[in-house]
């Protein structure tokens, strides 16, 4: 990624060297709310992506063959380069998608915190030995890289889930293929380069970046690409399914974390304003556009108005603006598609019979916190994932209600349970079909170190430290034979 006076360059990254696409076409990416150019960046296709494949394959024996302390060097070195970048980088995530100061800090935070544990993991490919009913065998199931593996990322947290996309596959020893967003090109570049700096070897990381109508044919080089043995993708359902249907054709293993539709459970002694302050950071934190974004609140019909009310005066108190400014709370939507989604969920919702609390006016890119309270499940907005900054009201009678209507769900990825009773709560969240549960904390939470993933329409797979181990890696079954054998023939 080179500097100009007015934008910077994004190139592609294979085997090593930044290189222009093979077409030496190029695409602007600007931002959304000021019209003004952020970036010029490589408009790779098939050829590149196939180019890329093959440099991560080449690299991959001698990447595999490393000692793990010297990749845990490397990993732990791109976290520190990651840091001392932090405000740079930080600076164009916020430019490329329009989010907060402090979303964008966050995201190099977790970002940094993911390396270092993608470094800690680096011994964790143990193996086991199995007893074999031969007389003198030792058997052995050992575990191995899988070679290449692609990982696609998003825009809404690009540097988290850009990082997540590549850690852990490198951690154990596989190469990897980033194939950026065409929202965020120069932000997963820059995480490209802090590895690359780091001492990654040519090959090892590779960078795809493609303009948005030439997607599908670069998405389906990578997978198609003998070498490739994953390819793990974050983003909406409807793209995921293409995903695993051209991983399936190719025999290919994907690891998938999808849409969601979150449950967010107020049950009749929970602590109200516990919960409205935990509804009010799931639902519009980064506008409401994380997969894991509270976009049901499902309220015991006991605790329902007074809950509603703290909700909509934490909403009212949010301070939406110009992201740039450090008083911002809630930033543009990513662009005016996005905005006309939500405000016509909004509308069907509110035609449907639900009461507009606050909010529901957008304003350019810019949409209100906003709360319907009763929303029934003839509206649009029960069953579609907003991605925005909406927190919708379902009043229940009771905790198997609650239940039911969590479950009403075609996703399945996050959840939240909010009750005095710690044992009660543990058995609502068992009930609940989802991924991840927490019980008295918000539906948007992530470690590094945990099992991140979904069940149903929000995909299946999951990341994260030991998690990753059953992901990234393939067991392969050796035997040693110590003692003379007899075969029947």
């Amino acid at each position: 990624m080179t500097s100009t006076t007015h934008a910077v360059t994004v190139n592609l990254h294979i085997g090593g060297t930044a290189t222009a696409p093979e077409n030496g076409r190029f695409f602007v990416k600007s931002q959304r709310l000021t019209g003004r150019e952020i970036a010029r960046v490589a408009a790779a296709t098939a050829p590149d992506a196939i180019r890329a494949a093959t440099a991560a394959a080449e690299a991959a024996p001698a990447w595999a063959g490393l000692a793990p302390a010297a990749r845990r060097t490397i990993l732990e070195r791109a976290a520190e380069l990651l840091e001392q970048r932090s405000a740079e980088i930080a600076a164009t995530m916020g430019q490329e998608m329009g989010a907060a100061a402090a979303w964008c800090g966050f995201n190099v935070k977790l970002g940094a915190g993911m390396l270092r544990e993608a470094a800690a993991q680096v011994y964790s490919t143990v193996g086991q030995v199995i007893p074999s009913d031969v007389p003198g065998m030792t058997a052995l199931a050992e575990r191995k890289p899988l070679g290449v593996v692609v990982g696609i990322a998003p825009w809404n947290a690009p540097i988290i889930l850009g990082v997540r996309a590549i850690a852990m596959p490198l951690a154990l020893g596989n190469t990897v293929v980033l194939k950026a967003s065409e929202e965020t090109p120069a932000t997963h570049a820059a995480i490209v380069q802090c590895l690359v700096d780091a001492g990654a070897p040519a090959g090892a990381v590779n960078l795809i970046t493609n303009a948005a109508e030439d997607a599908p044919e670069v998405v389906e080089a990578l997978i198609a690409h003998p070498a490739v043995r994953c390819v793990n993708f974050t983003g909406s359902t409807r793209v995921g399914r293409r995903i695993g249907e051209l991983a399936g054709r190719h025999l290919t293993r994907s690891v998938l974390e999808l849409g969601g539709k979150a449950p967010f459970l107020v049950l009749a002694d929970a602590d109200l304003d516990e919960a409205a302050a935990a509804a009010s950071f799931g639902a519009f934190m980064n506008q409401g556009q994380i997969c894991m974004s509270t976009e049901r609140i499902i309220a015991d019909r006991a605790v329902a108005a007074p809950f509603a009310a703290k909700l909509t005066a934490r909403a009212r108190a949010l301070v939406v603006g110009d992201p740039q400014d450090p008083g911002t709370q809630l930033g543009p939507l990513v662009h005016e598609a996005a905005v006309d989604h939500v405000h016509a969920l909004v509308q069907d919702a509110v035609a449907h019979g639900a009461t507009l609390l606050t909010g529901g006016e957008p304003d350019g890119l810019f949409y209100p916190p906003t709360v319907l309270n009763r929303v029934g499940s003839d509206a649009r907005i029960y069953r579609e994932e907003s991605f925005g900054p909406v927190a919708p009201i379902i009043v229940v009678d009771g905790v198997d209600e609650a239940v039911d209507v969590a479950n009403d769900s075609e996703y399945g990825l996050s959840a939240a349970v909010f009750t005095a009773d710690t044992d009660l709560g543990l058995r609502v969240a068992r009930r609940i079909d989802s991924g991840i549960c927490h019980i008295n904390g918000a539906t948007v939470h992530d470690e590094a170190q945990m099992p991140f993933g979904g069940v149903k329409a929000s995909g299946y797979g999951r990341f994260g430290s030991q998690a990753s181990l059953e992901e990234f890696t393939e067991l392969h079954w050796v035997t040693v034979s110590s003692e003379h054998r007899h075969y029947p023939i």
